[in-house]
């Protein structure tokens, strides 16, 4: 106790500025989600041309987590976070340009290079932490910035309903004005962090106002590791990574709930654009103190001498039982008992995800920790692409049927997924900087 009060609190700094990026990229990627039910009416498109553009997004994600983890390493933190933001701000404010005549098309190449663009967020997030803090402390950290995916979620619907409406006053009716000015937020919000970056980051070791006691905090519990890079090869074949992974299917559930969460609304309960403020702000709200909770939880087992494995595993359990009840939403057939279901399940995915992400970090030594987490998005993308393209065909063909499948696979798969993260990886035993099992 008496270190951390004399260590500085420097790196602090740094995690409010991965919550600032956070907060932008979850609010880039939550418009298109947020205005799917107008979109889909006003552009003409079918559901399952709907499902075709979050398709777009996910592949591209999936293609950038396999790459842009790789160009993190490489690069070094501070340009590889610039590259990622750039790149999905570009196309995000691309989306404004669309016509109607060129729509289909047009925003699934927007949002091809958005998902792209965002890909690089959480390897270089993954990564920034566990630079700056020690392992101790770093799903506590990892849960405040990944908290900051439902800021920018929460944000998207009030600022989409101040700006965005139908001149006939009813979805359906009219035109649909203003929609692309919440895709032009995003880039000026993009280019003051760039800036606020920038100017801000090093490594630890090399920052003036970092002091000695807080560095010594900060590696407290990790090895000193030499800068030689390690391929993405020889990351691959680890059991580890594969682990890590499969606890990376469950990214496709919290993109249904982002992409699809407005459309059942308004599809089951006809909730109309100016309405989806109060839903979204319930279920994720809820879910950004889920992300602190879940952070907080493991660091609490691991301050009372349990070891990582236990402590973390155990985290992970209780998430999985908490998300469970998520199964029944499509069977209420009231609209607030069915947010606070999703609002639940959403709780216990970002307390779930902020301890899956501090594996990476606990087995992995740093300078691997952006290639394993890239690896493990993709195969998060992969799942979320699949998941996308069955539950358009299905609301399409068979209504809300689709909707059923879905919450009941949402609210159960989790206790599967931490069965075989278990088989893959038993103990946890930390890799040493050539990726052989610690001494």
């Amino acid at each position: 106790m008496d270190m951390i009060q004399k260590a500085g609190t420097y790196r602090y700094r740094i995690l409010a500025l991965l919550m600032f990026a956070t907060t932008i990229n979850y609010f880039d990627r939550s418009l298109m989600g947020v205005m799917s039910p107008e979109l889909i009416e006003w552009f003409g498109w079918t559901k399952e041309d709907y499902s075709w553009i979050l398709i777009s997004f996910q592949t591209a994600y999936a293609i950038g987590m396999l790459t842009m983890g790789g160009i993190i390493d490489r690069l070094g933190t501070k340009k590889g976070y610039i590259l990622s933001i750039g790149i999905w701000s570009i196309f995000g404010m691309l989306h404004a340009a669309i016509g109607r005549g060129f729509s289909l098309i047009g925003f699934a190449l927007a949002r091809f290079g958005l998902g792209f663009g965002e890909s690089g967020n959480f390897p270089a997030a993954i990564k920034t932490t566990a630079e700056w803090f020690p392992k101790k402390d770093r799903a506590f950290a990892t849960g405040l910035f990944n908290a900051a995916t439902s800021i920018g979620a929460i944000a998207a619907p009030f600022v989409i309903g101040a700006l965005v409406f139908w001149t006939g006053g009813e979805r359906g009716v009219g035109d649909l004005k203003n929609w692309q000015l919440p895709f032009l937020i995003t880039g000026a919000l993009s280019g003051f962090w760039v800036f606020l970056w920038y100017k801000t980051y090093k490594k630890p070791e090399k920052h003036p106002k970092v002091s000695k006691e807080e560095l010594a905090y900060i590696q407290s519990d990790s090895e000193v590791e030499t800068d030689e890079k390690v391929s993405w090869g020889k990351v691959l074949p680890k059991r580890q990574t594969w682990a890590f992974a499969t606890a990376k299917i469950t990214d496709a559930v919290w993109w249904f709930y982002l992409f699809w969460g407005a459309i059942f609304l308004a599809d089951k309960f006809d909730v109309k654009i100016k309405e989806m403020g109060i839903p979204f702000l319930v279920i994720y709200l809820v879910a950004d103190m889920g992300s602190i909770f879940g952070g907080w939880l493991s660091g609490y087992f691991m301050r009372k001498g349990w070891s990582i494995n236990r402590a973390r595993k155990t985290a992970l359990l209780i998430c999985a039982l908490i998300i469970l009840p998520v199964a029944f939403v499509a069977v209420t057939d009231n609209q607030w008992i069915a947010v606070a279901l999703i609002a639940l399940g959403a709780a216990g995915h970002q307390a779930w995800s902020a301890n899956i992400f501090t594996l990476a970090s606990d087995v992995f030594p740093k300078k691997a920790t952006a290639s394993v987490v890239g690896i493990g998005g993709m195969v998060g993308a992969v799942a979320g692409i699949i998941s996308n393209y069955v539950l358009g065909a299905v609301l399409d063909q068979a209504s809300n049927t689709g909707f059923f499948w879905a919450f009941l696979i949402a609210g159960s798969c989790y206790l599967i997924i931490l069965g075989i993260v278990h088989l893959l990886m038993p103990k946890m035993t930390p890799l040493d900087e050539n990726l052989q099992l610690a001494g």
